[in-house]
């Protein structure tokens, strides 16, 4: 069965196609206005509740299977010729998809140029649908049962590649995932040294190694903490970044992770950012992470 093995030509030419969106520049012209446009909502605190910060991962994937769910079993209604059930899944896919796309949206707006492209293009299959679902509702309250069972089928097929799209991009070219999942395999398990505590000023992050991995250090009046240093969201350099209210706020998207424990305080991330234990011996400050190894 060389058809579903990663070595041949139809899978080649599947993940080329669905690689090649990331390197269409020509899409950074449509995503600058509609970045502005997202960024500029006036969504307050539900941005991070549509980032899903307090699920602990993002939420548009969840919410997504509501939709797909309904216009799936609508496409295996229509084929079975139960026509009026068909009819009422459409409508609740649509009711489904308004919630599904701004969590999306508000997902999108944050990735960098590259993922922005495979999500631009995401969006414009899964609108498509929408489209086309919307076409198949108004035809079959009209009575052309047909027409809106072709277009509930050509609804389904834009979806679907949207689908093939927005796993590509979360997993292929890990858009989702907590980019600080590793730190707990790679961390020292043993007290390992940073330097002299003289070497980090007050409320300003320094990058150090810590076992081969690096780490970022805050000092306060209230000691050190010390958190790895890439950013669980994009693996942007937090030792870059800004301590703000007792927190560490990523350069690159804005992430806030509280400095005492490692929690989300704002998205765009999701995943708590790992703490390390912190000790001082002899002037010299030490960490270690618990669990490790």
């Amino acid at each position: 069965m060389d058809i579903i093995t990663h070595t041949s030509p139809w899978s080649r030419r599947l993940r080329a196609a669905l690689d090649a969106p990331a390197s269409w520049s020509f899409l950074d012209a449509p995503a600058g206005p509609l970045h502005d446009a997202v960024t500029a909502l006036p969504l307050g605190p539900y941005r991070d509740v549509l980032h899903g910060v307090w699920l602990g991962h993002p939420l548009h994937p969840a919410l997504v299977q509501v939709p797909m769910g309904c216009w799936l079993s609508a496409g295996l209604l229509d084929a079975t010729g139960q026509r009026r059930a068909s009819g009422a899944l459409v409508a609740a896919g649509l009711v489904a998809v308004g919630p599904a796309a701004l969590a999306g949206w508000v997902d999108w707006a944050k990735l960098d140029p590259p993922r922005r492209r495979t999500g631009l293009v995401h969006a414009v299959a899964n609108t498509t649908g929408v489209v086309l679902y919307t076409g198949s509702l108004l035809a079959r309250g009209r009575g052309h049962r047909m027409r809106g069972r072709l277009l509930g089928w050509a609804g389904l097929t834009a979806v679907s590649a949207g689908a093939a799209l927005g796993g590509h991009l979360s997993y292929r070219l890990a858009a989702g995932p907590n980019r600080a999942a590793a730190v707990p395999r790679l961390a020292p398990a043993d007290w390992v040294g940073l330097g002299p505590v003289a070497d980090f000023a007050n409320g300003v992050p320094t990058r150090r190694t810590a076992g081969g991995l690096g780490v970022v250090v805050v000092r306060s009046a209230d000691g050190f903490a010390v958190l790895a240093e890439r950013c669980a969201h994009l693996s942007g350099p937090l030792a870059e970044g800004a301590v703000v209210d007792g927190c560490l706020r990523c350069p690159w998207h804005g992430s806030e992770f509280r400095l005492r424990d490692g929690e989300v305080v704002h998205g765009p991330a999701t995943a708590p950012q790992p703490v390390f234990e912190t000790r001082v011996i002899a002037g010299h400050l030490e960490v270690r992470f618990p669990g490790a190894g």
